[in-house]
């Protein structure tokens, strides 16, 4: 938590009952009580608030699915490196769903400009 330890927050207390002494300590620790306390109303009126505004959908959401710490980035790089590639629908130049030919050369021609040359059209771009 902020990259305070649980000794520093001890030394960081003790530090601030002997500045504010015992005298005006409970009207601090009641303030900090309020404010606690009007924090965790604030968070809870915005939660409500999500709730009534998404309706029903909001409750049908898995949220454990987007809990990032659930994810391992070694599980993650072994899947992408040992699932098998996805084969592609059709081949170069052939026409899917009377849609347009499946280009058989790259976007990015590496080629020097020729002025006699058509450009190539990408059917994927447009």
């Amino acid at each position: 938590m902020f990259g305070i330890n649980g000794w520093e927050i001890l030394i960081l207390l003790a530090l601030a009952a002997a500045l504010i002494g015992p005298e005006r300590l409970p009207e601090y620790v009641m303030k900090l009580r309020t404010y606690v306390r009007q924090v965790r109303d604030m968070a809870d009126g915005a939660k409500s608030q999500l709730k009534e505004q998404m309706g029903p959908e909001f409750q049908d959401i898995n949220w454990r699915a987007y809990d990032p710490r659930q994810y391992d980035p070694r599980k993650i790089v072994r899947e992408a490196l040992f699932d098998p590639e996805p084969t592609p629908d059709a081949e170069p130049g052939e026409v899917i769903d009377g849609g347009q030919p499946q280009l058989s050369y790259p976007a990015y021609d590496p080629h020097k400009f020729d002025p006699d040359r058509a450009t190539p059209f990408d059917w994927e771009a447009t």
